[in-house]
């Protein structure tokens, strides 16, 4: 991987459109990498864009919505360079056991007329539950990990429209809880996670991983045209098995290429000529 000097960016102004503290998250390891400097915005309403409490559904994808942010960010700040975050969770990709937390940092550059992503994945803190005594509730806050990760109640059901949200602390919880029983047709209160980044501490480290990959993609810039974000576009499946020599799905290659020129390379990625035959579908099927 080939760095990118250090100046790229340095005393580049990046706006940054949130209304949920991300800014404290990313500021440091984005400045002290790129040099930049962060341009906090709140002038928008991002809740318009689609919440996790599901007022409003998300129009478009993970990175559509991040594309809108940052340009309606740059378009309050008139910075040339937009940064944007967006969580998505559900179900995990593996087994479909566990709530999953997706999150995407992305970076538009104007001026380059390019965009780089930096994405993180992993387990979520993210839950609900029908309660209707204190006993439930204290025993879904627990496995909540409240009060470190904030709660949302609402009488009767997910989908009622009144609801308490960012609710961090017991007796909070507790004067919520009564007041949405008292407003319940059938005494069932619904409970879950708030998502919002400042009340998920466990969704804050994911945000700060796909910001490092973010930041590793601009420090890597392109042999041909000098610009950032030269990274793994493609995995060239077909590394040959040691005992029978049938292509396995394990990379034999990457392909690499530039977010501005196309310049494209090719790299091996198996430092041995062969897959080890429990990896392949014909020894091990």
């Amino acid at each position: 991987m080939t760095l990118a000097m250090p100046h790229f960016y340095e005393g580049c102004p990046v706006a940054f459109l949130t209304q949920h503290g991300k800014q404290d998250l990313v500021r440091e390891p984005l400045e002290a990498a790129l040099g930049c400097h962060l341009v906090h915005t709140d002038g928008y309403d991002t809740d318009q864009l689609g919440t996790f409490t599901r007022e409003l559904t998300r129009a478009g994808s993970q990175l559509d919505a991040a594309r809108k942010k940052a340009n309606i960010g740059m378009a309050l700040t008139g910075a040339s360079v937009g940064l944007a975050s967006e969580g998505s969770f559900g179900p995990d990709p593996f087994g479909a056991f566990m709530p999953w937390n997706t999150e995407v940092v992305l970076w538009v550059d104007r001026v380059h007329a390019i965009e780089v992503s930096g994405f993180a994945h992993g387990p979520a803190q993210s839950l609900h539950r029908m309660v209707t005594t204190l006993q439930e509730l204290e025993r879904f806050a627990t496995d909540a990990r409240f009060p470190e990760h904030h709660l949302v109640l609402r009488p009767e059901h997910a989908e009622h429209p009144d609801m308490d949200k960012g609710i961090r602390d017991r007796e909070t919880l507790l004067k919520a809880f009564h007041l949405a029983q008292a407003k319940s047709a059938n005494g069932v209160v619904f409970v879950e996670n708030d998502l919002r980044a400042f009340c998920n501490p466990t969704r804050q480290t994911t945000i700060l991983k796909a910001t490092g990959d973010l930041i590793q993609k601009l420090l890597s810039v392109c042999p041909s045209c000098d610009t950032p974000g030269y990274w793994l576009s493609q995995q060239i499946p077909g590394l040959p098995c040691r005992d029978c020599g049938s292509l396995t799905r394990l990379p034999k290659a990457e392909i690499w290429g530039c977010k501005k020129c196309d310049h494209e390379e090719q790299r091996k990625v198996q430092s041995q000529p062969w897959a080890d035959p429990a990896r392949c579908d014909f020894c091990n099927p």
